[in-house]
């Protein structure tokens, strides 16, 4: 990761995972892919640069992948790799830590 220096596994993966978009956008992307517009209206508190910036970043870091169908009207696809769909188990453990938590 870039020649990042990283305390421990945890740190490397809250690096990945830790922003706030990044889980949402990984989370949203669970069950299918979806076009940038599709995130956008389920990421309504995002605004557009915030959202690219981060797609850019899942892109880079090999957690999601980014699909140019060279269009018009322009059409891209993202979508979890391999390596972002390992990390589902992480989050369905956070909603089920946070629904319980709410609860409490």
């Amino acid at each position: 990761m870039n020649g990042a220096i990283f305390y421990c596994p945890v740190d490397l993966t809250l690096s990945v995972v830790g922003g706030r978009w990044q889980g949402l956008i990984i989370w949203a992307l669970r069950e299918r892919p979806k076009r940038f517009s599709e995130l956008k209206r389920e990421l309504v508190a995002v605004n557009d640069k915030m959202l690219s910036q981060t797609l850019k970043l899942l892109a880079e870091q090999g957690i999601i992948s980014r699909v140019d169908f060279q269009s018009v009207p322009p059409k891209v696809e993202y979508s979890l790799t391999e390596n972002g769909r390992h990390l589902l188990g992480i989050f369905e453990k956070m909603e089920i830590w946070g629904a319980n938590y709410v609860e409490e």
